[in-house]
């Protein structure tokens, strides 16, 4: 569609890179059913089925796709692979006649559909991959700055922001290699018509050359085929791969929460990019949402729900089919690369203009950091001889004093409060309570060099042509 006066999805034109709506647009889907059907041709010139005129006849006309006629055709015909058959057959003299010959739908929907699956995971997996670079640089550079950690959305003790990172480094990676496997895996249905068992395919070519058959398309396709299927290839396959990118999106709905979490001006310490023309509000000119973040939350839970209609149409594909899933896959699947592509589009522009506050991060240690002290005091005290239920107590009472202080708006009295309390010095010397008082924040390198990760995390090579 080119105008905007009908309803379109918004992955369409909002949502996804340009190339992988290309893999899912019809245009694609049907130049890789006639790539199915010339390389089919192809190899039953073997057995004297197809002449060379005739394959050359379909190379020659494979990439006149009309989608606009086959769709004129389907409103009457009301079958869409049909309907492309009519379009091709009718651009090819000599070839249009051998067209589909012994297959079934589906050994044409289902190896394209596997055929579009695998220039997806390519697209997202070459993401991921510069990703985790990003992220190894950032955990480099970050690696010795204090910030305050945070258990129960409370503050805890203070790690190091490039510590913070390296968990989502680590997860990310997780992903990658999930995916990875995924895409070292997939197959397609192969060519066994209408109900699995090969039987149109042995009428022409035999039992082993139909094997022989199944084997030349492999190699020309580029993918392996299941042993054993149904009218369709299992659809198990589509669960296992939809819920490995719904993994992916979790993981980036979590760092992108967190990039929420600590951007609130209470935390302050982290922010997404703004752009200096942005507006954050129609109605609060001064407002600075994290609206990237949001957005890959927002499209991370709509990815999250596609097992489960995944599940179902592997449960309920009853006996060797039903056409139950058919509807639903045809949005299930491209939006949900469409969406995964997105949120990783977002999570690299996030991650790569990543606004890290020095000034912040020092204010919550200097505010919260000294509470960390008090289990270094405790077990200091406990060494020295001072009874430890009678110690924790004592300290307790000190933090309950000092979170009132903090409440009220003032800086944090903890140190000056252990300090003076003879039920603590008494086990342990002042002088050795008074390096307990402060957190340093480490700032940034300028420009982080080139990590040793880097070839860890170094994109999948596999691609389909």
């Amino acid at each position: 569609m080119t105008t905007f006066e009908s309803y379109q999805s918004p992955f369409s034109w909002r949502y996804g890179s340009p190339e992988m709506r290309k893999i899912w647009g019809e245009e694609n889907k049907r130049l890789n059913w006639r790539k199915l059907w010339v390389a089919m041709a192809e190899a039953q010139t073997g057995w004297g089925l197809v002449t060379r005129e005739q394959v050359e006849d379909l190379k020659e006309h494979m990439g006149a796709v009309d989608v606009t006629r086959a769709l004129e055709i389907e409103k009457n015909i009301h079958h869409d692979l049909m309907a492309e058959i009519k379009v091709f057959a009718g651009q090819c003299p000599q070839g249009g006649r051998i067209l589909h010959l012994g297959a079934t739908s589906m050994d044409i929907k289902d190896n394209g559909e596997v055929l579009q699956i695998a220039q997806s995971l390519d697209i997202l997996l070459l993401k991921l991959g510069q990703l985790l670079k990003i992220l190894a640089g950032k955990v480099e550079a970050y690696a010795g700055m204090a910030v305050m950690a945070f258990t129960h959305l409370q503050p805890a003790e203070p790690t190091t922001l490039g510590y913070r990172l390296a968990g989502y480094a680590q997860d990310l990676l997780e992903d990658h290699e999930a995916l990875s496997k995924v895409r070292r895996e997939l197959k397609g249905k192969g060519f066994k018509g209408a109900v699995g068992n090969a039987a149109s395919y042995m009428i022409l070519f035999g039992m082993e050359g139909q094997r022989h058959f199944e084997t030349l398309i492999s190699q020309a396709l580029g993918i392996p085929f299941f042993e054993v299927t149904t009218q369709t290839y299992p659809r198990r396959q589509d669960y296992a791969m939809l819920s490995m990118l719904a993994g992916l999106a979790g993981t980036a709905y979590k760092i992108a929460f967190d990039v929420r979490l600590l951007q609130s001006e209470v935390i302050g310490e982290l922010a997404e990019p703004f752009g200096e023309e942005q507006v954050g509000s129609s109605a609060m000119p001064f407002k600075r949402n994290p609206i990237e973040a949001e957005k890959i939350d927002s499209l991370a839970r709509a990815v999250s729900v596609a097992p489960l209609t995944a599940w179902n149409n592997y449960a309920n594909s009853l006996l060797e089919r039903t056409l139950d899933d058919s509807a639903n896959r045809r949005t299930l699947i491209p939006e949900t690369f469409l969406a995964v592509d997105e949120i990783l589009m977002t999570l690299l522009t996030v991650m790569e203009g990543l606004k890290v506050n020095p000034v912040m991060m020092q204010h919550n240690l200097d505010k919260f950091g000294p509470f960390a002290a008090l289990e270094r005091v405790l077990m200091a005290a406990v060494k020295n001889g001072a009874d430890r239920q009678e110690m924790h107590e004592v300290l307790r009472q000190l933090s309950m004093t000092a979170w009132q202080a903090i409440q009220q708006g003032q800086a944090n009295p903890l140190a000056g409060l252990v300090v003076q309390d003879e039920r603590v010095t008494r086990w342990v010397a002042p002088a050795d309570l008074s390096p307990c008082s402060r957190w340093e924040a480490t700032p940034a390198l300028p420009n982080p060099a080139p990590s040793k990760w880097h070839s860890r995390y170094a994109p999948a090579s596999n691609k389909i042509q």
